[in-house]
């Protein structure tokens, strides 16, 4: 990809960018989202996970965090789409292949009402057999609004090698 400060509107349609755009250490941010009632609510509903710590006032009221926390699940596909909505993601989407493996951790919870922003770092990529595809290791960090990281991901995904590469091999 070329680093011009200037695109034409009708050229943004043909920008892509492939694994060898992905370089180890590029960084960039998602926009941000409050995370509601209603989220939690209906995500109880869509997956069945109707722990009381999520749907019980009273319950989570005795609970260290005093009251109801959002699924940590939920905040994870939270981040996931916030990352979708990246114009790196969305110049890379037509690339992705599949993903390959997640992993999460959750260092604090998230409140009903917390507003969460990611943070996206390219963190490793590596060669396949196959000339015509790679491996990106991308990190991506929740924070709340206090700057807490609330969701942290390692997220592992197969990308499309530019054309010339591939052909290279």
């Amino acid at each position: 990809m070329t680093n011009t400060q200037e695109i034409a509107p009708q050229a943004i349609g043909a920008l892509r960018y492939y694994w060898e755009d992905m370089t180890p250490g590029l960084q960039f941010e998602t926009a941000s989202r409050t995370v509601t009632e209603a989220d939690v609510v209906s995500f109880a509903a869509l997956s069945a996970d109707y722990n009381r710590v999520h749907v019980d006032a009273d319950y989570a009221a005795g609970t260290s965090w005093g009251k109801r926390i959002a699924h940590g699940m939920l905040v994870a596909s939270i981040l996931s789409g916030l990352n979708t909505r990246t114009v790196v993601n969305q110049l890379l989407e037509p690339s992705l292949i599949g993903m390959l493996e997640v992993n999460f951790r959750f260092p604090r919870p998230t409140l009903i009402g917390d507003t969460i922003k990611g943070s996206i770092e390219v963190c490793g990529r590596r060669e396949t057999s196959d000339p015509a595809r790679g491996i990106v290791e991308f990190r991506r960090v929740a924070f709340n609004q206090k700057g807490e990281a609330v969701c942290e991901c390692l997220v592992k995904m197969m990308v499309s090698r530019r054309p010339a590469a591939a052909e290279a091999h």
